[in-house]
């Protein structure tokens, strides 16, 4: 691995570890969870797409 890599690995852990007590805080209730659960993973899976098409 690069460290150019290693440091994007590093920040974007960095930074779930931020995010991920609000996220599961506001969503206490299973079907919210879900909800807002598969609306990030389709944003995630779009903007992987993109990259990999502008590659």
């Amino acid at each position: 691995m690069e460290t150019h890599q290693i440091m994007s690995a590093i920040f974007l852990i960095a930074v779930l570890a931020l995010v991920l007590p609000g996220f599961l805080s506001t969503n206490n209730k299973l079907k919210l969870f879900l909800n807002n659960l598969s609306i990030w993973t389709i944003i995630i899976l779009i903007i992987i797409v993109i990259i990999y098409l502008i590659r």
